[in-house]
């Protein structure tokens, strides 16, 4: 049985977001990992504050590629679990034959899939400007508060924002656009994948983690869907995200491959 797992962070955030999940797999003896993005290995404020130039020049195969390096190197096939964007990442490594199992959650526009209308609406503030694709840009607070977080406690929203929120490349966006990573739905060494989204995420539609589904499943290994009706983009730290965690790693033990290391 598996014994790893790698968190892996959308845009927006790093791998301070995952601190509830990791001490929640830990306490069940898990090793967890929580791998930042190329150039986002500082405390968000330092981002915040003075980010590193290079991020701006990163997009989304340079992400993908080093989180394959870092899966390849570890001494078994781990539990994948990605968050947004990280949730696209998990697919293409899970592409890529990696993983006992594979967990997206609220995953960002995958190639392949139409943008469902809140993800059209959330992702204007990066698409309505062609320059973008070579800048770094920071989520305002207003976003945040209204399309990022809307479940968050108001009285918290301020603080969670200077707690997580980084800057992050708008080449990540464009790249999605402009040239995309095929996925191949019915790749027979593709590892067992659950799909997780949030009926009122104004990030990623619900309807978008749908429709993924419906191409995942293509594939001969196990693949599922779960819906949270009442849960939004920020589900991994939203009140009752441990029922998230839970289900998520659950879900993956019950169906992780067994691979020699």
């Amino acid at each position: 049985m598996a014994r790893t797992i790698v968190l892996i962070h959308g845009a927006w955030l790093n791998s301070r977001a995952w601190e509830g999940f990791k001490a929640r797999y830990e306490a069940r003896g898990f090793t967890v990992l929580t791998p930042d993005w190329p150039y986002d290995d500082r405390a968000p404020e330092e981002l915040r504050a003075s980010p590193h130039p290079e991020l701006a020049r990163t997009g989304q195969k340079a992400i993908v590629d080093h989180h394959d390096r870092l899966v390849r190197a570890l001494p078994e096939p781990p539990i994948l679990i990605g968050h947004s964007f990280g949730g696209v990442i998990v697919q293409h490594l899970a592409d890529r034959g990696l993983g006992a199992a594979a967990v997206a959650i609220d995953p960002a526009p995958t190639p392949g899939v139409p943008l469902g209308p809140h993800a059209i609406k959330s992702a204007l503030p990066v698409l309505w400007n062609p320059f973008t694709g070579g800048q770094l840009k920071v989520m305002s607070r207003k976003h945040f508060a209204t399309r990022f977080a809307p479940t968050a406690p108001r009285d918290q929203v301020d603080a969670l924002y200077d707690r997580y929120v980084v800057p992050t490349a708008g080449k990540v966006y464009w790249d999605g656009i402009l040239k995309p990573e095929p996925i191949h739905w019915a790749n027979p060494k593709r590892p067992p994948l659950l799909l997780i989204g949030g009926g009122v995420d104004l990030i990623a539609d619900a309807s978008m983690t749908r429709a993924i589904y419906e191409k995942q499943k293509q594939a001969p290994s196990a693949t599922e869907l779960k819906i949270y009706p009442d849960r939004s983009h920020w589900t991994g730290i939203d009140a009752g995200w441990e029922e998230v965690a839970d289900h998520a790693l659950d879900w993956a033990l019950r169906h992780a491959l067994e691979r020699p290391a």
